[in-house]
């Protein structure tokens, strides 16, 4: 009777890795760093040109309907630094960068990075709030509607999200304004107008955490139901596409149950393509909404950008812009690492 040795591929040992495999980790991790230091490089030089081509001069934009002497405009423009050659303002901003100074702000009269700290954690429970309840909920939604393709549930749910995700942000959280906070017909505003919380309350109280949360129900319902749609869509498409799979056929056919089948194997496999959308909206949460905090009112990263665009606040704006393309070249460099931990077949 023949003996079968069983012996490991070459370049792997027996318990499945080696140097070859922790050799193509390596390079497909130091790759993905490289590409995201990349991407940071050309972030820090567009993010200077850019707002140099907008129009409007900020000595003149701040100083307008005021009778001062054009002197003293460019005075102000000198001590900015605005009659420079661009070159030199471009160096004086990379080595000002380099020392961790992000500048002064025009508009604020204060250094960027305290502005910005000031707005980053009404911005992080607003949109972070809003992600999360539209992730969860709309994963569920897509595994419900993609395993049970064509019943009512999914008609239903596709239809209405996508209705949903169709309309602009800024004109739902109007609609979501006049009817619970306005009021409309017989029907009482309910919920606060705008702002984070009310005058006079202590924002770290058990009463201003409550007060906080109530005026955050109709701009991260907003939110919520603009990203619901991406989210049950991709996981409903994803999903189609794995139940076809001959592993499924199998699981079915060892006898488990439908449900099982749809949790430990059909599930898992078509998440991967919503790890991706998962992991970039997470780094979109940092830069905030720029049109629902405008119409909520909500003092975030999102409506201080929309301030310092109508100086414009070149400082103010590059700290917000480099901050918003820091925290998304990091999710998709989080996005690729889980992507290539979770299918190793993307590691090469």
């Amino acid at each position: 009777m023949p003996v079968t040795v069983q012996t490991a591929p070459v370049g792997r040992t027996a318990d499945g890795g080696g140097p070859r495999v922790r050799s193509g980790t390596w390079r497909y991790v130091g790759g993905k760093a490289l590409g995201a230091l990349g991407s940071l490089a050309f972030i820090l030089t567009f993010n200077f040109f850019l707002f140099r081509v907008l129009p409007g001069d900020p000595a003149r934009n701040l100083t307008r309907n005021r009778k001062i002497p054009p002197e003293q405009v460019a005075a102000l423009r000198e001590s900015w630094g605005l009659d420079e050659p661009l070159l030199q303002q471009f160096l004086l901003y990379l080595k000002a960068l380099l020392n961790g100074d992000l500048g002064i702000s025009y508009k604020f009269r204060l250094p960027v990075a305290d502005v910005i700290a000031d707005r980053v954690w009404p911005t992080l429970v607003l949109v972070g709030t809003g992600t999360l309840i539209a992730t969860v909920v709309g994963l569920w939604i897509g595994i419900k509607s993609g395993w049970n393709r064509g019943s009512r549930f999914d008609k239903v749910t596709t239809g209405s999200t996508l209705t949903v995700y169709a309309m602009p942000e800024w004109w739902l959280g109007l609609i979501l304004l006049a009817v619970f906070a306005v009021g409309i017909g017989p029907l009482p505003g309910v919920f606060p107008t705008g702002g984070l919380i009310s005058p006079g309350v202590d924002p770290w109280s058990l009463e201003g955490i409550l007060d906080m949360a109530w005026h955050l129900v109709l701009p991260v319902t907003t939110l919520a139901l603009a990203y619901l749609a991406e989210y049950a869509l991709i996981m409903r498409s994803s999903l189609l596409d794995e139940m076809g799979e001959d592993y499924l056929l199998t699981a079915r056919a060892k006898g488990l149950r439908d449900d099982l089948v749809r949790r430990r194997h059909a599930v898992p496999n078509a998440l991967l393509p919503a790890v991706t959308l998962v992991a970039l909206n997470i780094g979109f949460v940092v830069s905030g909404a720029i049109t629902i905090e405008t119409v909520f009112s909500i003092p975030g990263l999102g409506l201080l950008t929309y301030e310092a665009l109508r100086v414009p606040d070149y400082p103010l704006l590059q700290g917000c812009f480099l901050l918003f393309s820091i925290g998304v070249v990091l999710a998709n460099l989080g996005a690729d690492l889980v992507y290539g931990w979770l299918d190793p077949r993307v590691r090469g």
